[in-house]
């Protein structure tokens, strides 16, 4: 029997006109009716039956990429690079693809709707960019949708996050526990042993593996890590300023802020400036993911760089170009970039 979208309304208890707008993501609706609706549409296998079922085994010239935030360079340089790679003038893929970035915002809402519309597109591939949230329904509702648009012949890659439980997905990671690990290291090298860490979102797996790195090295240079000295925050500017200023707070004799990332350590250099800090005089400061802009900062960022153009490209497991990953492709691993923020503590 054809599914309809009033049957999944009534699933659902909601409107047609709300399942619509669900859907098409035109209309602002309430997180738990959005929730409620697109369970009601993966119950009722509403994307692949009805006027649809015709086209199970097509898709699009439609790739879809899903970053948590345009504005951030980390997102961007990976969408510029996926862009590049799937055709079009200068592209080396065969044929023309269409890209299209979807913002999520950070919301894992956001992110199972426009997996949704991706799959009513019969999208070619789609690309999910960045950490992933480790929270175990949303992981769940994540992995059974990758199984739906793979089933329907939509090529999925994980570029920069873990591999999805139970899916057929391609997973590019970073090795951000080792990044982590590195810059940590570098600092006590120098002789740090009281180091600030500015972390991420809790929720986010990016998040976890960098301060599980860090922690680690401490652990192995023999230091007691003082809860007073991490503070959780977004991947941003304001961020960055705002957590050193706390840390600051609670323990003034700080040498060294290591920051979630560049963007992150930008903030915390800001913030130390504005307190009568010199940097590294007075407090060294890392960050991570070498950006454009890390370089160019005064003093340049100590960071760790991350291929994010390479894994764009979809080495060994290229969403566009057909192939498979293949046994013994690596993981992207980070490269530590010693420069002008770190150097030896103050007596």
């Amino acid at each position: 029997m054809t599914v309809t979208l009033a049957d999944v309304a009534a699933r659902a208890q909601v409107s047609p006109a709300t399942v619509s707008r669900v859907l098409n993501g035109n209309y602002p609706v309430a997180a738990s009716t959005r929730e409620r609706v697109l369970k009601a549409v993966d119950e009722l296998d509403y994307v692949l039956n009805g006027p649809a079922s015709a086209l199970a085994a097509a898709t699009s010239d439609l790739v879809g990429i899903l970053v948590n935030d345009i504005a951030d360079p980390f997102f961007g340089i990976m969408a510029s690079a996926i862009q590049s790679e799937i055709g079009g003038p200068g592209g080396r893929a065969g044929g023309e693809r269409l890209a299209v970035v979807c913002n999520t915002g950070g919301s894992p809402e956001r992110e199972l709707t426009y997996l949704t519309l991706l799959q009513r597109q019969r999208a070619a591939a789609v690309v999910l960019t960045g950490g992933a949230i480790e929270d175990a329904s949303h992981v769940a509702a994540v992995s059974a949708k990758l199984r739906k648009l793979t089933d329907a012949g939509t090529r999925v890659v994980l570029c920069g996050r873990p591999p999805a439980p139970d899916t057929s997905a391609v997973a590019l990671t970073f090795d951000n526990r080792g990044g982590g690990r590195q810059l940590t290291e570098h600092l006590i090298g120098l002789g740090h042993r009281r180091l600030g860490y500015i972390a991420g979102p809790e929720e986010r797996t990016t998040t976890r593996h960098r301060l599980e790195g860090h922690r680690a090295a401490l652990e192995a240079a023999g230091i007691q890590e003082d809860p007073r000295w991490t503070v959780h925050g977004r991947y941003d500017r304001r961020s960055g300023h705002e957590a050193t200023l706390e840390l600051l707070r609670r323990d003034p004799s700080l040498t060294a802020v290591v920051a979630a990332n560049d963007s992150v350590a930008l903030g915390a250099c800001a913030a130390l400036r504005e307190s009568g800090l010199r940097i590294p005089e007075d407090v060294s400061v890392a960050g991570f993911d070498d950006l454009p802009f890390s370089i160019d900062a005064v003093p340049s960022l100590t960071t760790v760089r991350l291929p994010l153009a390479q894994a764009g490209r979809g080495p060994g497991g290229s969403p566009w170009g057909g192939r498979s990953r293949r046994p013994g492709d690596r993981d992207g691993a980070g490269e530590l970039m010693v420069r002008g923020s770190s150097g030896v503590p103050r007596e």
